[in-house]
């Protein structure tokens, strides 16, 4: 498995617009396996979001779609900078 870990920063109003666009994608994304929004406590404006792949590949080829493109200027206008992006290969998952 593959993914991304995003610092996001929130423009004032914009939370349920950016979860609500979050939510809308999660199913047309192939490869895409799961992902996690946080609204960080120390900051109510800044949140991570984690995103899950099948592979690097399939993440790559999302990355590089001019529908990926379309989809991340949606998210895009409810942030109020570019958010930091950390890529890399998952070699651990925990759960209970």
């Amino acid at each position: 498995m593959y993914g991304t870990v995003a610092r996001i920063r929130v423009k004032p109003g914009m939370e349920h617009a950016l979860i609500d666009r979050l939510n809308e994608q999660a199913g047309l994304i192939p490869g895409y396996r799961q992902g996690h929004l946080y609204r960080l406590d120390k900051d109510s404006s800044a949140y991570i979001l984690t995103v899950v792949f099948d592979s690097k590949e399939a993440y790559v080829a999302n990355a590089q779609s001019p529908e990926q493109d379309a989809r991340y200027q949606r998210l895009r206008e409810t942030m109020a900078e570019d958010p930091e992006w950390l890529d890399g290969e998952i070699v651990g998952s925990y759960e209970r």
